[in-house]
């Protein structure tokens, strides 16, 4: 049996492992974009702040452990799959040609650049690869002048690394007036910005983005901002070009089903490319999350393999560090229509609870300030454990969750 991977981040790389395990005799090969071994792109904030080297980033610390395992590791570029009923091929940039019996879509996601003219302008990154990483440390000196192009999750898992290093910082929300759209109420929001704003950061909520000049300058129809360093963080996009004829299924992602296989034969997908099943609402959502991706990886290689497993979903959860104020987010945080919800909030301390109910299932919760609650509100969303008595006593007092988990869980 000849399994192909194509990506070796966090999916592709657990992916190949289990197939290892799974099945010690078949042929395995995990194919990587970019140059080097596989790595983590959440390490890529510790290396611009210098906790970590290049090296420190990698999903392995063995440079042996992928040919140790047997999986052939190739650094080039997949450009096209030709799906076939029994297996198919795979072309690769440099002309070669792959036969694949079970394929493993784990492309993950790249950077969406904005329409605007000058993106492509000298001094101005993305902030995803170990190249853009190596582009944006050069520039991380005191005093330097940088401005984030975007307010959602990517740019708050930079920010820290940036501010830290001494530079000056501007980021440029958009014209939703609202960081961290994606990821928090209003309520949230606000408070997240008034701590960066504390900190030093200028948090630009109104006006909008003209264009980009050479300088790097940033034009907006309200100011001009003179910069260093532009860092675009306007979203992301999945990798499926080499999909297209194969007739595979494409929406916000390669669409899956509950056993990680593709519309096409012999063709699974895993990751922040894959559109898989929502543990909260049982539809079919792109989580990009490290944890959603390993365990993708790990159910596509068992069905791949021959086993019957089906994924129960993902519970979409968000964990952000902003210089210092940890916030969580946890599935259906926004709520139902005629659901019910409840929030404190506390401004002079930046502490901020919101959970979110179904009839008596906790099914969303934001905190900012609140750590200590985080395992239970996870375990009570996951559990689906009916609330009784205590949804009434959390919607008057929500700091009580970690009582109720406590208590229900000894039920």
């Amino acid at each position: 049996m000849k399994f192909v991977i194509i990506g070796a981040g966090s999916a592709g790389v657990r992916a190949a492992e289990t197939l290892r395990d799974t099945a010690p005799d078949a042929s395995i090969t995990l194919i990587s974009g970019e140059p080097g071994e596989p790595y983590s792109r959440m390490a890529i904030p510790y290396i611009l702040n210098g906790a970590i080297d290049e090296a420190g980033a990698r999903q392995r610390q063995s440079h042996q452990h992928l040919a140790q395992l047997g999986i052939q590791y190739i650094n080039i570029p997949a450009t096209q799959v030709h799906a076939g009923l029994q297996g198919g091929q795979l072309d690769l940039a440099d002309g070669t040609r792959l036969d694949y019996d079970r394929l493993l879509v784990a492309t993950g996601s790249s950077p969406s650049m904005p329409p605007l003219a000058g993106t492509d302008l000298p001094g101005v990154v993305t902030c995803w690869t170990l190249e853009d990483a190596r582009q944006i440390v050069t520039k991380l000196v005191p005093g330097a002048r940088i401005v984030m192009l975007g307010a959602g999750f990517v740019a708050g898992v930079c920010m820290k690394s940036l501010v830290t290093s001494g530079v000056k910082l501007s980021v440029v929300a958009g014209r939703s007036g609202q960081i961290l759209r994606s990821m928090m109420t209003p309520v949230g929001s606000r408070m997240l910005q008034r701590w960066l704003e504390g900190r030093g950061v200028d948090v630009i909520t109104t006006g909008q983005t003209l264009r980009i000049e050479p300088g790097p300058r940033l034009v907006m129809d309200t100011r001009v901002i003179d910069a260093d360093l532009i860092i675009v963080a306007t979203g992301v996009q999945s990798n499926v070009s080499f999909l297209q004829g194969t007739g595979a299924e494409i929406r916000s992602g390669v669409v899956i089903d509950a056993h990680m296989r593709t519309s096409v034969p012999h063709i699974y997908a895993a990751g922040d490319v894959a559109q898989g099943r929502d543990f909260s609402t049982g539809e079919w959502v792109v989580h990009a999350l490290q944890p959603t991706a390993t365990e993708h990886g790990r159910c596509a290689a068992l069905n791949m393999a021959g086993k019957d497993v089906a994924y129960r979903g993902s519970l979409s959860m968000n964990v952000l560090d902003t210089l210092g104020l940890i916030s969580h987010t946890f599935g259906l945080w926004q709520g139902l229509p005629n659901g019910d919800n409840t929030e404190v909030v506390d401004e002079a301390n930046f502490l901020y609870t919101r959970l979110c109910f179904d009839g008596d299932l906790l099914i969303g919760a934001i905190t900012i300030g609140h750590s200590q609650h985080v395992g239970a509100i996870r375990g009570l969303i996951q559990s689906r454990r009916h609330l009784g008595d205590w949804k009434a006593r959390l919607m008057q007092n929500p700091q009580l969750v970690m009582d109720a988990f406590v208590e229900l869980g000894q039920g």
